[in-house]
């Protein structure tokens, strides 16, 4: 595979360069012959008939289907994935709708569409495509792949119809997008010691303070993401200055 994809530049200057630059390294992700050759194998393999056992089974496919949702570390957990994949989606009370992390409900989601094969393995390596990229990315700085991911994410939240607060709960078991909006508010990490209940009125409290709203379908447009990944990156850069003015630095980088 190519190497990281390194910016040069950090914090808000680098973040404009990485999204000028986005869409070509996206295709140039895409072109690499490690990432075709899984793409293609994944592609070639599908049917309406793969089977969950099937799936977890073949290495190959499996780490194509875990790496579109960011859960590639799950490899090994064959059994788990299995259960997920096999869960009923539209019981709340099954394994899947249970587990905190929604990157599995979208894994399960997407493996009830094989019976159209050629469209799920169309998504599929598509967003296995772009966490690559992602990946690739947060080898050169890790914020940015978190920002990209906060984008993503928050751009799909916009159009869920789900409440304000159960999406909050899964901002809170989110581990990257939790970081971000963390990061964005000024929260430490003894934020995690409060009661989820506790956490959640922080964070919409913030939200409403910094970003103008807690409702996603306005976090999720362009100017409000813009205006947290902003905050993110620049507070981030700022935690990793080593100068003694960083609360005015922050307030130079958030004014510029």
């Amino acid at each position: 595979m190519t190497s990281a994809i390194s910016i040069g530049l950090s914090g808000l200057a680098g973040w404009r360069v990485l999204q000028r630059i986005e869409t070509r390294q996206i295709e140039a992700t895409a072109k690499d012959p490690v990432i075709q050759r899984a793409t293609t194998y994944f592609r070639e393999n599908l049917t309406e008939d793969t089977t969950a056992e099937d799936l977890v089974g073949d290495y190959k496919m499996l780490q194509v289907a875990l790496g579109a949702f960011g859960l590639e570390d799950d490899i090994a957990n064959k059994a788990f994935i299995r259960k997920v994949l096999e869960s009923d989606i539209g019981d709340s009370a099954s394994l899947v709708n249970r587990l905190s992390d929604k990157r599995y409900l979208k894994l399960a989601t997407e493996f009830k569409n094989r019976n159209d094969p050629e469209a799920m393995a169309d998504t599929v390596t598509e967003a296995y495509v772009g966490q690559q990229f992602q990946k690739r990315v947060g080898e050169g700085d890790e914020s940015y792949r978190l920002a990209l991911n906060a984008r993503n994410e928050l751009k799909a939240f916009a159009g869920r119809t789900s409440s304000d607060k159960t999406m909050w709960y899964e901002v809170l078991g989110n581990e990257a997008l939790r970081e971000v909006f963390q990061s964005a508010f000024g929260f430490g990490s003894a934020m995690a010691n409060l009661s989820v209940d506790r956490q959640l009125e922080d964070f919409m409290s913030a939200s409403e303070r910094i970003l103008g709203s807690s409702s996603f379908a306005q976090i999720g447009t362009d100017e409000v993401i813009g205006k947290l990944v902003t905050r993110y990156l620049a507070l981030s850069q700022v935690q990793a200055a080593t100068s003694g003015n960083r609360y005015s630095a922050a307030l130079t980088l958030l004014s510029s």
